[in-house]
């Protein structure tokens, strides 16, 4: 994933259009889920977001599917570990004081629940995530971001919790930023979309395998207003 193929992508298309798709896309879509729909149909404005990224991103100059593998021989298997066990302590941690009753719920409760959705969060939720807020955001968005890598990294992981206002929880928005900067690192710094998406799914897993998922349940959601 060669950094000139990155920066340059979206060239073909105006500054103005860019904003303008960059505010549609990471900015009102989040708000209008959070603030405006019923918490039961978020999820497939969720995915009609997500189907219209991906038609974006396949829309952009010089992008590839196939690019999206480039990195997988740079895969660090011990930060991906790393993130799974700091999810999981820190789910521990916070449960046990927080919310007891929610620790490893699911594993007692509905372990076929949780086999599939094991199973199932890095193909359906993971993945396409990642093409949304990685590959798409650096690589079609690139000429409209800010120049200097870190503001880049930051501007990034505070969108990728943006999108999760709609959860209405200051833990999933603080949860969501520090996994945002781990993936945003990976793609755009270790360049490589497979870690970010290992990196994503990882850590995804470990939220519903130590009980945080409750965060993260539209039936939970609690709008303040």
């Amino acid at each position: 994933m060669a950094r000139s193929k990155i920066t340059t992508s979206a060239t073909a298309a105006s500054p103005a259009r860019l904003w303008s798709e960059f505010v549609l896309f990471f900015g009102a879509a989040p708000l209008t889920l959070a603030l405006l729909l019923p918490p039961d149909r978020m999820f497939p404005m969720l995915f009609a977001v997500t189907a219209l990224g991906m038609i974006l991103l396949h829309m952009t100059p010089s992008f590839r599917w196939a690019d999206l593998l480039d990195g997988r021989d740079r895969i660090r298997w011990g930060a991906v570990v790393g993130i799974g066990a700091l999810v999981l302590a820190f789910g521990v941690a916070w449960l046990a004081l927080a919310r007891p009753d929610d620790l490893f719920q699911i594993a007692r409760r509905q372990p076929l629940l949780l086999a599939m959705i094991l199973l199932l969060y890095p193909l359906v939720s993971a993945l396409p995530q990642e093409i949304v807020y990685r590959a798409l955001f650096f690589r079609r968005y690139a000429p409209i971001l800010p120049r200097r890598p870190k503001a880049m990294l930051l501007a990034n992981a505070a969108l990728f919790s943006m999108a999760h206002l709609m959860y209405w929880s200051w833990i999933v928005l603080v949860m969501t930023f520090l996994g945002g900067l781990a993936f945003a690192w990976a793609y755009q710094v270790r360049r490589s979309f497979p870690i970010a998406v290992l990196l994503h799914a990882v850590a995804g897993n470990a939220i519903f395998l130590v009980g945080l998922g409750a965060y993260f349940y539209s039936g939970n959601v609690v709008r303040p207003f």
